[in-house]
């Protein structure tokens, strides 16, 4: 069986507690996060509200994330903090930066790693979906659709948010990064600071007709914001853009072309 992984500050750097503590009362939710709360949603950082059909990650369904975009999931995924538990898991992700996680938002100490659960990660997902908010997947191989019908069952009953790393069968909401530039190289040399998107969401229902959003992300803070606030004046690098919809082939190379 996989061994779960909870990110926790170590217990030797934490002062000694006494047995017995008064309940504190859980911190406020911002505004935006009550309001998604109400309507059945996992809250998402504002920039990327105005993309998505209800505003939020509706609860209990998978949302697929094409070609598996690091830092789009990682966006999508931090506005989990906002919601009463707060926790969250990334399975079949061992290349998950954790400092990029928690620069967009993500509280590592709610945060459960299996990284490698190899074929059981169907079982893996069905047990943490009881257990947190958000659950950021990328299988080990296609997924079938009577697993994913399996599993899509188990989402509804928990009211759990699958992100996945890739295609998903019955997806209600697919979301990919159609073109990309980074920011911040000169002339052969210089810092990536970062990068300008337009993100595209597509699916069934009120997003059958795709709704498109420039963004950055991240900016030169790390932060999730849309494109017309602040621009930053450095060349730009061309970023390969990845397909909404339909199977994931294997990435090429990326090869920069500094225009």
């Amino acid at each position: 069986m996989p061994v779960f992984e909870s990110v926790f500050e170590s217990a030797a750097e934490l002062p000694e507690r006494p047995a017995l503590r008064p309940v504190e009362l859980p911190a406020a939710v911002p505004e935006g996060g009550q309001a998604a709360a109400r309507r059945g949603l996992v809250p998402v950082v504002p920039a990327l509200r105005e993309v998505l059909p209800d505003g939020g990650l509706r609860r209990g369904t998978a949302v697929s994330v094409a070609g598996g975009d690091a830092g789009l999931l990682l966006a999508l995924a931090a506005g989990v903090r906002e919601t009463e538990g707060g926790w969250a898991a990334a399975v079949g992700l061992p290349d998950l930066g954790l400092s990029a996680a928690e620069g967009y938002g993500l509280d590592l100490r709610r945060l459960l790693v299996a990284d490698d659960p190899g074929a059981h990660w169907p079982e893996v997902v069905s047990v943490l979906a009881g257990a947190v908010e958000l659950i950021m997947l990328r299988p080990e191989g296609p997924v079938p659709p009577k697993l994913a019908t399996r599993l899509a069952a188990v989402l509804r009953r928990s009211g759990c948010v699958l992100l996945v790393a890739g295609p998903w069968p019955g997806a209600v909401l697919r979301l990919g990064v159609r073109s990309g530039r980074w920011f911040g190289l000169g002339d052969g040399y210089g810092q990536l600071t970062g990068r300008q998107v337009e993100v595209v969401a597509e699916g069934r229902g009120s997003a059958v007709r795709g709704r498109t959003a420039r963004l950055w992300l991240p900016d030169e803070h790390g932060a999730v914001r849309p494109v017309q606030q602040h621009p930053v004046q450095q060349r730009p690098v061309r970023e390969q853009p990845q397909p909404v919809a339909g199977p994931v082939e294997p990435a090429a190379p990326l090869v920069a072309a500094v225009v």
